[in-house]
């Protein structure tokens, strides 16, 4: 049996979205694919929400090792992978190192995921 399907004209200018604001360019795609990998990672999430409990968005790393029942090699693997992501930042205090949240890092990413496509 055939069924026959009705065609609707369209206008040609209605078949394609406009571009209404400035694409990503490749650098910043780059950027923020680090910054997202590096969040990818639930060890890595728990980290950042570790250093965001503390008083002033601060930890030592000794206080980071045993929340997370992890050797603290690989805490520190996982640290520098969010330093050098940007989310981060790492200071020496004698034999210890404290680590912070970038002011507004998190809140660059969420705005990121907010913003509508246009």
């Amino acid at each position: 049996m055939t069924t026959l399907l009705t065609v609707l004209d369209q206008p040609a200018e209605l078949c394609c979205t406009p571009i209404t604001r400035d694409a990503m360019s490749a650098e910043n795609a780059a950027l923020l694919a680090a910054k997202f990998k590096a969040i990818g990672d639930p060890t890595r999430l728990r980290l950042l929400s570790l250093v965001a409990a503390h008083d002033g968005n601060e930890a030592c790393v000794c206080d980071l090792n045993e929340p997370l029942d992890l050797s603290q090699p690989t805490v520190s693997h996982h640290l520098k992978i969010l330093v050098d992501a940007g989310l981060l930042t790492r200071t020496k205090r004698g034999t210890w190192s404290f680590y912070a949240l970038v002011p507004g890092a998190l809140d660059n990413l969420a705005d990121i995921l907010r913003t509508p496509a246009s």
